[in-house]
Parts: C-alpha cells; sequence; structure tokens
C-alpha cells in the first residue's frame, strides 16, 4: 500500500513545502536587492507579516535563516543549499515545459505545485528526458502539433 503523503517536501528532503516558498522567496529577494526583509516576503508571498514573521521566527529555530528583528533575514549555508535545489527545481521543470510552448502565469502555478512534490529520481528522469528532446527538435515539433490538435 502507498505511503500517506506528508507536510515534508520531497523534492529535498528537509522542510515543508511553505518552508521550501519561503527559502526561495528569501534567495530571491537577496539577488534582487542585497537583503531580505520580513515585509518583502510577505508581500511576495501574499501572506500577512506576522504569519511570515513566525514562520521565519521557527526557520532560525532549525537552522535555515538567520533573523534579526529590524534588520532582516540571512540564508544559512543549510538554507541557502536547499533555496538553490528548489529553484534548479523549478528552472528544469520551466526548461522541460518550454520545450512544449508552454508559459506565462498558468504553467509557473502549475510548476509551483509540482517542484514540491517531485522526488529526485523523477527530476533526474525529466532532465534527462528534456535534454534528449532538445537534441530531437523534429521530435518536440511533432508533439507540439498532437497537443494543438487535441486544444
Amino acid at each position: 500500500m502507498p505511503e500517506a503523503p506528508s507536510s515534508k517536501s520531497a523534492g529535498t528532503g528537509r522542510g515543508t513545502r511553505a518552508q521550501e516558498d519561503y527559502l526561495e522567496q528569501i534567495l530571491t529577494l537577496i539577488e534582487a536587492k542585497g537583503y531580505a526583509r520580513v515585509v518583502d516576503i510577505a508581500r511576495n508571498l501574499g501572506i500577512a507579516q506576522a504569519s511570515v514573521t513566525g514562520m521565519i521566527q521557527r526557520m532560525d529555530s532549525e537552522g535555515l535563516v538567520a533573523y534579526e528583528k529590524y534588520r532582516g533575514v540571512v540564508l544559512t549555508p543549510e538554507g541557502e543549499e536547499i533555496a538553490r535545489a528548489i529553484v534548479r527545481r523549478h528552472e528544469s521543470l520551466a526548461r522541460f515545459f518550454g520545450l512544449f510552448g508552454l508559459e506565462g502565469s498558468a504553467i509557473y502555478d502549475d510548476i509551483e505545485g509540482m517542484e514540491h512534490h517531485m522526488s529526485t529520481p523523477t527530476l533526474a528522469a525529466i532532465r534527462a528526458l528534456t535534454s534528449e528532446l532538445e537534441r530531437q527538435p523534429a521530435l518536440v515539433k511533432r508533439v507540439r502539433e498532437k497537443m494543438a490538435g487535441d486544444q
């Protein structure tokens, strides 16, 4: 019998989907602005600042971030490693679906849902398939034509 799903993410083996969303957002903010503040994380995730503060404090106690009130949030080496793995996973899925012309907000939402539930072997299969498909544009074209016919 299959194992029941848990709140832990299949992709990194560490943290919940919510924690992964926070780590990804913190990394994105740091790379874009040089810093991440609770107010920015809250705005980007569409979550109340008080909720963000609570999660950040929990992640601080788990060693994923370092948080100082009024100073901001930084990723610990472990938190950064997880965040970068999430970003790579997201980019791999976007690259795969992009082969078929799937882009925009709908596919972004799909990827956001999938990236947190994908095991390492499944991601490896998608990466390998993407690599092979990129070498076979005629096959990709045929698939895209079939997709257009199914709409």
